[in-house]
């Protein structure tokens, strides 16, 4: 099986492009990225299915390697489906928000930006735990012994001292 080397070079192209645009703020430019994205996977799709053989009618004294598989076809007019109704659907987009707001660039959100900057807390991660019943300890076993061995300044787990003796 040869692959045509050129193929993959627009290929190649067709990604970095896509990548490109899909980084940018304006709705148009990620529909371009989009559809170059998707066509791009579509190519690669072609190049993998192989070199043209017969079309896959079965025919008595046809070896079965000498078929084309259908799947790459398959595969790639499911693409082209989706990409179809991707491609409506920011148009939609681009359409609306030309119509409410004259710009096809996405505002940066004040409030996105609070939410993004406040510290994480997750009350469930953060909590200590009150019992813990694992069938790796004992029952005297403490499960936070790790937890209270340590500092915020450094996380890793002192010795302990040798008058408390061994809590687990």
């Amino acid at each position: 099986m040869t692959i045509d080397a050129v193929l993959l070079v627009i290929m190649g192209a067709m990604f970095a492009v896509a990548v490109y645009l899909l980084m940018d703020r304006t709705l148009t430019r990620i529909m371009f990225g989009l559809m170059l994205f998707t066509n791009g996977a579509n190519l690669l799709l072609i190049i993998m299915a192989g070199p043209a053989g017969l079309p896959p009618i079965v025919r008595d004294g046809v070896a079965d390697d000498e078929y084309f598989d259908p799947l790459p076809q398959a595969l790639t007019l499911t693409s082209i489906v989706i990409s179809f109704a991707v491609t409506a659907f920011l148009l939609a987009l681009i359409y609306r928000s030309w119509v409410l707001a004259r710009r096809d660039e996405v505002q940066v959100d004040i409030e996105d930006i609070q939410v993004a900057e406040q510290p994480a807390y997750d009350a469930e991660d953060d909590a200590e735990l009150a019992e813990e019943e694992s069938e790796f300890l004992e029952d005297h076993e403490d499960p936070n012994i790790d937890y209270e061995l340590t500092t915020q300044d450094d996380p890793t787990v002192r010795p302990q001292d040798p008058k408390e003796g061994d809590r687990r």
